[in-house]
């Protein structure tokens, strides 16, 4: 009984602290975030409610804490609660989109957008809204030479040559462990080496129509990489 109100207590104020410190931008979608609050809320409360009668029980029959004999399902819980402590949630990396696969376009799932509006200057769109875009009117011809400034992550992509770099958003449609990333290639006048894997960067410049591992494929020509701090809310939705 004391490791289930233990475990209960744990996650309640894990959850809470979460929706505090904003990790929960790393784990879930923020259509999410009211929810999992009022469960970190219930589980105190639960928690609270138990407490108070077991002490109660305790104090009358002398009984010590340590005479309760764990239970499994109790201790796993409240172990993983406090490694969530410890631990922390982290930023998906640019393995982690290898791992899943790289895409210049979205998933079936994704391309009914039931409210799709892309700023018609083309400056103003973000990552999510070129590849949005190309859904919509899969011809990189027809966006060339337009400008472009697009935020991302960097990812080293092993297929394409040296001189190129893939600026690299995730998507989460739920939580992190659905998430997906959209990417756009970068042509670059020198190795990407210069641009560490995993690093933030603002790229502004021109989009170019070209051949690119045997595809006719939508390129950013940069004028300008600037690198940038991590944004608080680095996923896309």
């Amino acid at each position: 009984m004391i490791l289930d109100i233990l475990a209960i207590l744990a996650w309640g104020v894990l959850l809470i602290r979460y929706w505090f410190s904003g990790e929960l931008n790393l784990l879930i979608h923020p259509n999410y975030f009211a929810l999992v609050l009022a469960t970190g809320i219930i589980l105190l409360i639960l928690a609270v409610v138990q407490i108070l009668p077991v002490s109660r029980k305790m104090v009358k029959a002398g009984t010590h804490l340590s005479t309760f004999p764990p239970g499994w399902g109790s201790a796993l819980m409240l172990f993983t609660a406090i490694l969530g402590f410890v631990i922390g949630p982290s930023l998906l990396t640019s393995q982690t989109a290898l791992h899943r696969g790289v895409r210049e376009s979205l998933p079936l799932t994704q391309t009914q957008i039931e409210h799709f509006q892309v700023a018609s200057n083309p400056e103003e769109r973000s990552l999510i809204d070129w590849v949005r875009t190309l859904n919509a009117y899969p011809e990189p011809d027809a966006y060339d030479g337009q400008p472009v400034k697009v935020t991302g992550f960097v990812i080293h992509d092993p297929q394409l040559p040296d001189n190129y770099l893939l600026v690299a958003r995730f998507v989460i449609t739920c939580c992190a462990v659905d998430a997906y990333s959209v990417v756009l290639p970068v042509m670059l006048n020198q190795s990407r080496v210069n641009y560490p894997a995993d690093s933030w960067i603002k790229v502004t410049g021109l989009m170019s129509s070209q051949e690119l591992l045997g595809e006719r494929k939508l390129i950013i020509n940069p004028t300008e990489i600037t690198p940038i701090d991590t944004p608080k809310d680095p996923y896309a939705y």
